[in-house]
């Protein structure tokens, strides 16, 4: 039977000392996944893995070292310490390298309160494989649907455990349910897919099988009989599916990473109006079953909720503590890391303000456009925020959608768009991006 988590970072803890580290931290995980994957109503994949991962940061002087496992033996243990100590001294030093103060703290040491663990029994691999061609035959029952490209459930369990020699050292546990299904309809040059799905922490929050199958065949249809658009000047209203990633390019250009390297088209926006007054952009790493939340980032801090936008402002970067230091800033609590990688500045739950009008009010008020539902590679200049994406969707004439598109490309610059969003009313909140349907008023397209 392997060791309990906090004894193995224990462990890892004494042994770093032993190997004559200054200071260090350790992270074990203990984790399950079981994914069961069906296609033409047959079982064709299944995977099932199980496991412990160890990761050991040590620092000796300003220099520092990562290091990783999945061995838990004693023997594994002091080499990886070992080894660790080893490539520290020989590693170039960092100024800004160090744990927390003990006083920088959270006494917050487990995850109670925040529904990140459901108690429900595993599903079995035979509940898994039902799920999985409920939804498949869902999606082929829908008139038109051809075929299905597959269906995939799954389940995952995990413990996380932390602990550091400035005396930190708490976890907590998180599961994850999932169903997903891809729909494909025409042949040849006209075929198309679409895809649905839902994932969720409680197996008693997940949509069915069958309503994730039947909107994977209805978002299909939608799509037969694509053409080009005319190339031009358009509206562009992206669908809430796909809003979030615009977003996520501010918050990306946020990261205090990038901003320590100036390697960032926001590097002098702190201040800045990024949004349209009246819109924020919420920072929530306490919201109960949902993906994002943490009771403590990965260095022993406190998460806390902030405005990242206020009132269309930005106020202030994600930093951990290394990057809060290159900054000479205070962290924000936002370090994430896995066991074979050190701290890295990530933002937890995100939630954008959202607007009064419906999907249907903007469709309706963007006149002739394009309602963008996929998108496909990315050109965005991470130094001027210029944007560039392949695009596919519905095109809007007179407030209706009239056909499909495809093959067209959408271009603008991230500050630009950002600016003059508007958003509906119709994200869904059990998300860690919570972000609905976006209008941005004028973009390129190009198409034919």
């Amino acid at each position: 039977m392997p060791m309990p988590l906090n004894v193995l970072t224990q462990a890892l803890l004494k042994a770093a000392k032993t190997a004559g580290a200054d200071a260090a931290d350790a992270m074990a995980v203990q984790g399950t996944s079981v994914s069961i994957d069906v296609r033409a109503g047959a079982l064709e994949h299944a995977e099932r893995s199980e496991g412990v991962d160890l990761g050991l940061r040590v620092f000796v002087g300003q220099k520092v070292a990562n290091v990783s496992a999945s061995d838990t033996s004693d023997r594994t243990i002091e080499e990886m310490a070992v080894r660790a100590v080893a490539m520290a001294q020989e590693a170039p030093e960092d100024p800004y390298a160090g744990l927390a103060d003990p006083d920088q703290l959270t006494q917050t040491r487990n995850a109670d309160g925040l529904e990140l663990y459901d108690p429900t029994p595993e599903p079995t691999a035979e509940t898994l494989q039902d799920d999985a061609m409920q939804a498949e035959a869902a999606a082929l029952a829908v008139k038109g649907v051809t075929q299905a490209q597959g269906a995939t459930a799954a389940y995952g369990a995990r413990d996380v455990y932390l602990a550091a020699s400035n005396g930190f050292e708490g976890g907590y546990s998180r599961t994850d349910r999932a169903i997903s299904c891809v729909a494909i309809a025409g042949s040849g040059t006209q075929m198309e897919r679409d895809y649905s799905g839902d994932s969720r922490i409680f197996q008693g929050d997940l949509r069915s099988a069958q309503d994730i199958g039947t909107e994977a065949g209805m978002r299909v249809l939608e799509r037969m009989d694509a053409r080009q658009p005319k190339t031009g000047t358009y509206p562009v209203l992206f669908d809430e599916r796909i809003s979030a990633s615009l977003i996520g390019h501010m918050l990306a250009a946020a990261n205090g990473a990038a901003v320590a390297r100036g390697a960032t088209w926001l590097r002098d926006a702190l201040g800045e109006d990024l949004l349209p007054k009246g819109l924020d952009v919420i920072e929530d790493p306490h919201r109960k079953r949902a993906g994002g939340s943490r009771p403590f980032d990965a260095e022993g801090l406190p998460t806390k909720m902030r405005k990242i936008i206020d009132n269309g402002t930005l106020t202030g970067w994600t930093l951990d503590l290394a990057n809060a230091r290159k900054l000479d800033m205070p962290s924000t609590g936002n370090a994430a890391r896995g066991p074979s990688s050190g701290p890295s500045p990530a933002t937890w739950n995100v939630a954008l303000t959202q607007g009064d009008a419906s999907r249907a009010d903007l469709i309706r008020e963007m006149g002739t456009g394009l309602l963008v539902t996929s998108m496909i590679g990315s050109t965005i200049n991470p130094n001027t925020g210029d944007y560039s994406r392949g695009a596919a969707g519905l095109w809007v004439e007179n407030g209706e959608i009239s056909y499909a598109v495809n093959e067209c490309t959408i271009a603008g610059n991230l500050r630009d768009m950002l600016r003059s969003i508007v958003p509906a009313n119709d994200a869904r909140t059990h998300l860690s991006r919570v972000v609905p349907s976006l209008l941005v008023p004028g973009m390129t397209l190009a198409g034919s």
